[in-house]
């Protein structure tokens, strides 16, 4: 998948990991499709985008609804003619304590966003991928995807959920679709979400590893979040589809150990029985 001219959408696009992502996609001659809840946020990845020489469009949008993913998906072809590629990014997580002490519906809602706003995003735009036969899918992993994560059932519960939808659709594209889909570990990221558990009593008692992170600045900047994004998608190939990959890879490594990644069954969420250790 080339970068230039290509037509983007990043869901969450008003947050720090979003408008990193956006922004260096723009940079590299994508044509992006800002999606948020919020305007304001929107309007200022826009205008960044732009400052650099970009092309952006804002398109508000709440993934939870389908109506507004619909209307997403229509602006986006009617504006830009093509939809290359869907970075899954928007989420929260609200629901922070024991999952006896949270509030069902606050749980609900961290499940909702992060796992059904992003099968909406996904179900509304393959149909145009898959008329094409060509495009990239990527699913945003979070804290608690392949291991516990007291204080967070529903966040880490939708996480691993989405990157079970990643390897579960890759398996029903099959290996000879030209649409690839890939789960993607952005790392800590000092961002409004972590600050929001640093700064909270919950987040405090249940979490305290994010605050004591940010202290001692264990977070990384975002902008390594869209250029190893972008590395990703230039070594994109039905082999490494459906996999899990991270903010710190080595991308040529992993392009040259494909085959390898494929036959041992590597960056998946697996149970194996008899694991030599």
């Amino acid at each position: 998948m080339q970068m230039q001219g290509a037509v983007a959408i990043v869901t969450g696009s008003g947050g720090v990991i979003g408008r990193s992502i956006a922004r260096e996609f723009a940079r590299r001659g994508a044509r992006i499709v800002c999606a948020s809840i919020d305007d304001d946020d929107l309007d200022e990845t826009v205008r960044l985008i732009g400052r650099d020489g970009g092309h952006a469009l804002a398109v508000p949008t709440d993934v939870t609804d389908q109506r507004q993913v619909k209307r997403m998906a229509k602006v986006t072809l009617d504006a830009l003619g093509s939809i290359d590629m869907l970075v899954n990014n928007a989420g929260i997580f609200h629901a922070i304590g024991a999952l006896w002490e949270v509030d069902p519906n606050t749980w609900w809602t961290d499940v909702t966003t992060n796992l059904y706003g992003s099968f909406l995003c996904i179900h509304t735009v393959l149909p145009y991928m898959l008329g094409r036969n060509r495009g990239v899918i990527i699913n945003m992993a979070g804290g608690g995807y392949d291991q516990p994560n007291a204080g967070g059932t529903g966040y880490a519960a939708s996480k691993a959920g989405l990157m079970r939808l990643t390897d579960t659709l890759s398996a029903e594209l099959g290996e000879d679709s030209g649409i690839q889909v890939y789960g993607f570990w952005p790392g800590f990221v000092r961002s409004r979400m972590t600050q929001m558990l640093a700064e909270t009593s919950q987040g405090q008692r249940w979490l305290p590893h994010v605050r004591h992170g940010l202290q001692v600045h264990e977070d990384h900047p975002p902008q390594d979040v869209g250029r190893a994004m972008v590395e990703l998608i230039q070594i994109s190939q039905p082999a490494l589809s459906g996999r899990i990959f991270t903010y710190d890879d080595d991308f040529e490594q992993v392009a040259q150990q494909a085959v390898q990644i494929q036959q041992y069954d590597l960056r998946q969420l697996r149970m194996k029985k008899n694991e030599q250790v």
